[in-house]
């Protein structure tokens, strides 16, 4: 016998799990989030929070948006990695990094009318969840996910309410497993998950100190201790992340994978934070210590009829790049409104298949990415002289030889700049954050050529429309002179047309087809004296079509097609079009 019913039910209520349930409450679809725990995340894992992310919590609402601004520690203060012996020690080196860069920092304004920020998963996962049951979702808590089992109409889902030791049934007509690097749900599906789990191993230690003195001239999210001789970890580096300007902290520090965890007490804690700020008096309060596992796997399918499953479920790597939370929830934003229209009878349910074909290969890219910025610390160490041994002396005298004035020190000074800045494809990676683009059955390119870009894909931000891209923003200004970037006037939860001058037509296809189809397309004409202007042209320049011409977004603002100019029927191309996308 069945105890609940829903259409979506969601295991997690972490970044990707609560993203999901808000947006599908957005989109008016029934759904259920549980979560095995109380409450929500209890240590503040992920953090950095880019352009791409920001823009689905502005499609969730300006509201959304402005609360994650205001938890958040700001741009300007996430600044320059530093790279030193111990905070209040001697400085090695630093980088600009998540955009604060100048050259950086203009490519960020131009790319979103969001800003990136440093938002902890304690402040993010709230935010979220809460938006979600305000909007309808159903949430449970202390209901632990046991089972499930699919058929041609829907799954079965087995829970265990921790609260009174019972079973209990979910039926709903899909399933979302967003629970985690060890998802059962992924386990009970056997979806393949390549790679290896557990390739490394590190501690966490979240404690409260005043570092002004040794930080507040130099603010940065990451403090990275080049340390030889710790006897905490061995010879290697240390990471101080700056939690809250400047009074909490979270310290990272490695251990050895093939030996058991260690038990990180309070004094153990201490010692290491004073070795890694380098004051021996140093006092803290230790919040809280754990370890875990560095993982290098990802899902080659994402889903299995009406199970899904994202976030750390499909995509296992470490925090480099600070891609984890940002794409577990981008992966909801491709996901729910696909579900979303095929539970409102809008789309054939193939159109789900495309959710694999889409986000899979994200996942294996940004887990790629986060393990080789790993080994990209690699160059720093040889210019320093820190590998081939434990000699600590032998290393220290290495270090030392930098400050010479030979030939010798000089390439050696010049080897670790080099080194330093080469990180950038760590921490300020901009097109690995905002460069996706799809390609799968909800994407027609009717065979136009995908755009090459001189610049690096990795560092780089490449605008383009060509379909499977997300929609390019520029500012665009109403008859009172407010900005609207052109991501505002699509998303939401459906279709939008944008055209020009001459294109009118394509408003008018887009009503007829909205009426044939019974799916809401909004359709805007920009240009003078319409309600959207392209004053500065930055639009005309970017969107690649003429003025009669037409981009078809989705409500995930990713392009899905494009017409470079008017054609004989708009009405019968938008329709074919949008019939192909949805699996109709």
């Amino acid at each position: 016998m069945v105890d609940i019913t829903t259409d979506v039910l969601i295991i997690g209520t972490g970044p990707a799990g609560s993203s999901s349930a808000a947006l599908l409450s957005s989109y008016g679809i029934e759904n259920m989030v549980i979560n095995r725990y109380r409450w929500l995340a209890n240590t503040p894992r992920a953090h950095i929070t880019n352009q791409r992310t920001m823009e689905v919590l502005r499609d969730l609402g300006r509201d959304v948006e402005d609360e994650a601004y205001l938890f958040a520690t700001e741009q300007e203060l996430m600044g320059e990695n530093v790279f030193c012996e111990s905070l209040a020690g001697e400085e090695i080196g630093r980088m600009n990094s998540w955009g604060t860069h100048p050259l950086s920092k203009a490519e960020h304004l131009m790319s979103s009318p969001t800003f990136m920020n440093d938002l902890p998963q304690t402040f993010m996962e709230p935010l979220l969840f809460k938006t979600a049951c305000s909007r309808g979702t159903q949430a449970r808590m202390s209901t632990e996910y046991k089972s499930h089992v699919q058929d041609a109409d829907g799954v079965t889902t087995t829970c265990l309410d921790r609260l009174t030791g019972e079973e209990i049934t979910i039926r709903s007509k899909y399933l979302i497993g967003a629970d985690g690097g060890n998802s059962l749900v992924a386990e009970n599906e056997r979806l393949p998950i390549a790679g290896k789990m557990g390739v490394g191993g590190s501690m966490n230690i979240l404690f409260k100190a005043d570092l002004s003195k040794y930080v507040a001239h130099r603010p940065s999210v990451l403090y990275w201790v080049m340390q030889p001789g710790a006897d905490v970890g061995g010879i290697g580096m240390g990471l101080v992340r700056m939690i809250r300007p400047w009074n909490e902290w979270l310290i990272v520090w490695g251990y050895d994978i093939n030996e058991p965890a260690p038990d990180v007490d309070e004094a153990m804690a201490t010692e290491v934070a004073r070795q890694l700020v380098g004051d021996p008096e140093l006092e803290i309060e230790l919040l809280s210590a754990n370890t875990w596992t560095v993982n290098d796997a990802y899902a080659e399918r994402m889903s299995n009829g009406r199970v899904f499953i994202m976030g750390d479920a499909a995509h296992r790597h470490p925090p480099s790049n600070g891609l984890g939370s940002n794409t577990s929830i981008q992966d909801a934003f491709n996901l729910c409104w696909k579900l979303a229209s095929v539970l409102k009878g809008q789309a054939g349910e193939t159109l789900l298949d495309t959710y694999t074909a889409e986000r899979a290969p994200v996942a294996k890219q940004i887990v790629t990415r986060a393990n080789q910025s790993i080994g990209e610390f690699g160059p720093i160490f040889e210019a320093l002289g820190m590998t081939g041994g434990t000699d600590i002396e032998k290393i220290k005298a290495n270090m030392d030889a930098r400050c010479g004035t030979g030939p010798e020190a000089e390439a050696q000074r010049a080897a670790l700049n080099a080194a330093i800045a080469f990180k950038k494809y760590e921490f300020d990676a901009h097109g690995v954050e905002m460069n996706q683009r799809y390609r799968s059955d909800a994407i027609v390119t009717d065979r136009q050529m995908e755009p090459d870009f001189a610049l690096d894909a990795d560092l780089h931000y490449q605008p383009t429309t060509w379909p499977g891209a997300r929609v390019p923003h520029s500012w665009l200004f109403d008859a009172d002179g407010a900005k609207h970037s052109t991501l505002d006037l699509t998303g939401h939860g459906k279709f939008t047309v944008l055209t020009g001058l001459g294109g009118e037509d394509w408003v008018e296809a887009s009503k007829a087809v909205s009426d044939e189809l019974g799916i809401e397309i909004a359709a805007r004409v920009i240009g003078p004296r319409q309600k959207y202007v392209d004053l500065t042209g930055d639009w005309s320049r970017s969107r690649e079509v003429e003025d009669t011409g037409c981009l078809v977004v989705r409500p995930d603002h990713h392009v899905c097609w494009r017409a470079e100019a008017m054609v004989d029927d708009p009405r019968t191309s938008l329709r074919d079009v949008l019939n192909a996308i949805l699996a109709r």
